[in-house]
């Protein structure tokens, strides 16, 4: 049930979980005008009038607003948190924090951290905010921010000297977050030293404004734009930052203070919004994706290559979903396996730069969150000593798989060596939100036999193992099977770690096949268990399609599916149903209305995320209306 139908009664009666005192809570606000109505061109501002009705409806609710010294204090034992404890912020350092904010937080008494993009503090240039030119009168002083500090209510904190913008990120000029982001500077990309040279002289030199201006160094460093990676908290560490603040959602403990989460006020909410932020418990994101062929959007002669992106873009916000599986590696043999790559790397070419440009495009011009899709191992190049690949024992003789996509095996340390470089290389380059780990991350029960993998099992089930044994015996079948399952998922978790030095806060889903849900023992031909990818990844990306499992009745084939997924704890919350919108055994297009309708029955049924494969935006099948019809996250899908 939508959240807006609780009344605002509920809600002044609501209280918080126990042990509420361990925890508080963190809003991040910009810009206040007595102006701000409606669709502000800057949809970060809020009302004067919004501002004081938040503040009231804290003060008469027993929320009590805390200074950072109050946080610091209570997670080193010095004293308690109150209940129900609220950290303001106000960032980027506009002139309204003084002539509005400031007034406000004197009349309540309430303290707040300030943080401030030093450079435009008395700046002498034009600085381009929310699409609107501003110069130094629309930017607090050093007097003025001399003064707040002294009030004893406020704390400044840095949120860079001159980071709070884009650069180019990429060959097509995107602007990306300068924090973040390796610069292209027309020819080449940022190296990574000269990239943490970069970071560390703007922080330096807003630490240096800060001193200079308060007689004081900050100890918060406030991320531009919310994001961050390990190389920028190494260096706000060294420059003895003790607290961050990022715009992620959720709730704060005392003993997690690198990373303060900040609700971000967006389109000047009114106190019912504001309300439901403390008051309710908050809400699980609705998946509803599309898997999309980058080679669809590739073409060498770049007009058209545009209008390929421009049709994508257009038709995802029109379907109005929350997510797109973007393809980050060239697949042009269609064999499975990626012989190139859409992004900077080390080892495979480049067909084209291009994966960043339409990444970041997905997410600021259609709205959607963009998870990168890469095989696990199926990676193939003359580069690769043929050692390294998966190997297959058949009748006692050792040697490729006969049948399947070229793979690396996950057991060789040089395939591991490549692979894990070729993810590093997608997150120092790119940008996205998560990770779809490819359906090639199986292996069967006659591989791995690579040399390295027969030496692990030795290692983990005895000397005396061999694979026709394993084969020969349902019992050691069983345990070689898990051996490779849980190799496979650390191998990918490790893949992960890799990426989140550079994106903190992707997520991971994984391709599962349906007969792992529906046989269970069919993990000894899969290595892959459904529980364990529950455990292991945000989302399993269940391939639920009756025509690639030459299933005979579609229908009851998903009323099995169904059911064993809603009755596995967790499996509602985990699994996205990823339906096939090809019957690849005759290359025919399935009927846009029967997909819709299978998606309506899968809700009906209690599935709560939804993906299709793949989607063919060139010429627009699955056909746009009957398609929203059964995915769109939009309150009415069915357009008038």
């Amino acid at each position: 049930m939508r959240r807006h139908i609780v009344s605002l009664l509920a809600l002044l009666t609501l209280t918080i979980p126990v042990g509420a005192a361990e925890t508080f809570h963190a809003f991040a606000y910009h810009d206040v005008r007595d102006s701000v109505a409606g669709l502000d061109q800057d949809r970060y501002a809020i009302s004067t009038a919004n501002l004081i009705a938040h503040f009231s409806w804290l003060q008469n609710n027993g929320y009590v607003p805390v200074s950072m010294d109050d946080i610091a204090a209570a997670r080193d034992g010095r004293r308690e948190l109150p209940d129900r404890a609220v950290l303001l912020t106000f960032d980027d350092g506009l002139k309204s924090t003084y002539t509005h904010v400031f007034p406000l937080l004197k009349l309540f008494g309430y303290p707040a951290v300030i943080s401030l993009v030093t450079n435009w503090v008395e700046t002498e240039e034009t600085v381009p905010y929310a699409g609107i030119p501003l110069a130094a009168d629309d930017f607090i002083t050093w007097d003025e921010v001399r003064e707040m500090q002294d009030s004893g209510l406020v704390e400044i904190a840095s949120h860079s000297f001159d980071m709070h913008r884009g650069i180019h990120g990429n060959p097509q000029g995107n602007l990306q977050p300068a924090m973040v982001t390796r610069k292209f500077d027309g020819r080449n990309y940022e190296s990574a030293s000269a990239y943490r040279s970069r970071v560390a002289t703007d922080v330096r030199r807003s630490v240096a404004d800060i001193r200079g201006g308060t007689g004081k160094a900050p100890r918060i460093f406030t991320w531009p734009y919310g994001l961050y990676n390990s190389d920028t908290a190494e260096i706000a560490a060294e420059h003895e930052f003790e607290i961050s603040l990022t715009l992620e959602d959720g709730a704060n403990r005392l003993d997690d203070l690198d990373r303060i989460r900040r609700y971000l006020i967006i389109g000047n909410p009114g106190v019912r919004s504001f309300a439901e932020t403390l008051v309710l418990p908050p809400s699980s994101r609705i998946v509803r994706a599309a898997q999309v062929d980058l080679d669809y959007v590739f073409d060498a002669d770049p007009d058209q290559q545009k209008a390929n992106l421009d049709a994508l873009l257009d038709r995802i916000k029109a379907l109005e979903i929350s997510h797109v599986f973007l393809q980050a590696f060239a697949d042009s043999d269609a064999d499975g396996a990626a012989e190139a790559l859409y992004f900077p790397n080390r080892h495979l070419p480049v067909r084209a730069d291009l994966f960043n440009r339409v990444a970041w495009q997905l997410k600021t011009r259609s709205g959607v969150r963009v998870y990168a899709w890469m095989p696990l191992l199926g990676f193939v190049s003359d580069e690769f000593d043929k050692s390294w690949r998966v190997a297959e024992s058949r009748n006692g003789e050792i040697g490729l798989p006969s049948t399947g996509e070229p793979r690396l095996s996950p057991f060789h340390p040089d395939s591991r060596r490549v692979i894990t470089e070729m993810y590093e290389d997608l997150a120092a380059y790119t940008s996205f939100d998560g990770i779809l780990f490819h359906d090639d991350g199986r292996l069967n029960e006659f591989e791995d036999a690579n040399a390295h993998a027969l030496a692990r099992y030795q290692e983990e089930l005895g000397n005396s193992f061999s694979i026709a044994e394993a084969r020969a015996d349902p019992e050691i079948a069983h345990e070689w099977a898990r051996l490779k399952t849980r190799a496979l998922i650390d191998f990918s978790r490790s893949l992960t770690d890799i990426v989140r030095h550079y994106r903190p806060g992707i997520k991971t889903a994984r391709n599962l096949f349906a007969g792992t849900v529906q046989r269970p023992e069919s993990e000894i031909w899969l290595a892959q268990n459904f529980s364990d990818f529950l455990e292991s990844y945000d989302y399993v990306a269940l391939m639920a399609m009756p025509h690639l499992e030459n299933a005979p009745e579609p229908e009851q084939f998903f009323e099995r599916l169904v059911t064993e997924v809603v009755q596995h704890p967790g499996g509602a919350d985990g699994t996205i149903f990823q339906l096939q919108t090809v019957d690849w055994r005759d290359g025919s297009r399935l009927p846009a209305e029967q997909l819709a309708q299978r998606m309506r029955s899968l809700q009906a049924a209690g599935i709560r995320h939804l993906a299709y494969y793949p989607d063919d935006f060139i010429v627009g099948h699955p056909e746009l209306e009957a398609l929203r019809q059964g995915i769109s996250l939009a309150m009415y899908p069915y357009r008038r």
